[in-house]
């Protein structure tokens, strides 16, 4: 793209291998985040996380960390971390200095008594929904400027109704089927899960098999195969994960 020595003017001056006083500063006051991962083959996820001001705690200059709350029982960012912990956090301001910052690290999960031991300094949440099932903890490896040219600037609206609903389990209160994607998975077809860690042998070689049948059958994971006779490869269906079409099981 012909940008080589802006982007290396801009890793020289603006790119941090640790959280400076006004980074921190930042961090301290920001009430949400983004929060970017992915498993180990690479397939990524990017999720939203927020809390009370400071949710997102600065325990030095090169830690962050950050209490996981009650959510829809799927866990992908934690499972993600399980097996790569390479992770990315991106903090926008929109309502006062209308900046950013991105902070890229590696992460673990600690239990509430573990991160207790070593910081027992960290606010013990009285709502229910706000306390911690897991802490996640980020080594910092890079910290720099999301500048503002971009970023719109907003103002909060007054709360409306109970506010915010930590950690509920109400459906409308989460959102209800916003999008609809209740009423089309029939045509999804069902839901069929990976056998569970204690799963029995036969469960595994039968998963196993289904799995490696599939992939060949796609193509998912190996070079296109050229037919005999055919000039070109045909066209690979992508891997659709773990969902059949078939209504038999």
């Amino acid at each position: 793209m012909g940008t080589t020595d802006r982007a290396d003017r801009f890793y020289a001056d603006q790119v941090l291998d640790r959280l400076n006083p006004r980074m921190r500063a930042f961090v301290n006051r920001q009430e949400m985040f983004f929060l970017a991962t992915a498993d180990r083959h690479g397939a990524c996820d990017n999720t939203f996380r927020a809390g009370p001001p400071g949710f997102l705690h600065v325990l030095d200059e090169a830690t962050l960390a950050y209490p996981e709350y009650r959510g829809n029982g799927v866990h992908a960012s934690l499972g993600n971390i399980e097996e790569n912990p390479q992770v990315g956090i991106l903090m926008v301001d929109f309502l006062r200095d209308r900046i950013g910052l991105h902070v890229n690290g590696t992460a673990r999960g600690l239990t509430d008594d573990e991160i207790r031991r070593e910081h027992p300094w960290l606010p013990v949440e009285e709502v229910p929904g706000r306390r911690a099932l897991v802490w996640v903890v980020i080594t910092v490896e890079e910290a720099y400027i999301h500048c503002a040219k971009h970023i719109p600037h907003l103002q909060k609206a007054p709360a409306r109704g109970q506010g915010r609903s930590w950690g509920t389990d109400d459906v409308k209160r989460k959102g209800g089927d916003f999008f609809g994607a209740a009423l089309e998975a029939p045509e999804r077809g069902p839901y069929l899960p990976p056998p569970r860690p204690d799963a029995d042998a036969a469960t595994w070689r039968a998963e196993a098999e289904r799995v490696l049948a599939r992939a060949e059958r796609y193509g998912h994971g190996s070079p296109a195969r050229v037919t005999a006779g055919t000039e070109s490869p045909p066209e690979a269906t992508p891997f659709r994960g773990w969902f059949s079409r078939s209504t038999s099981v």
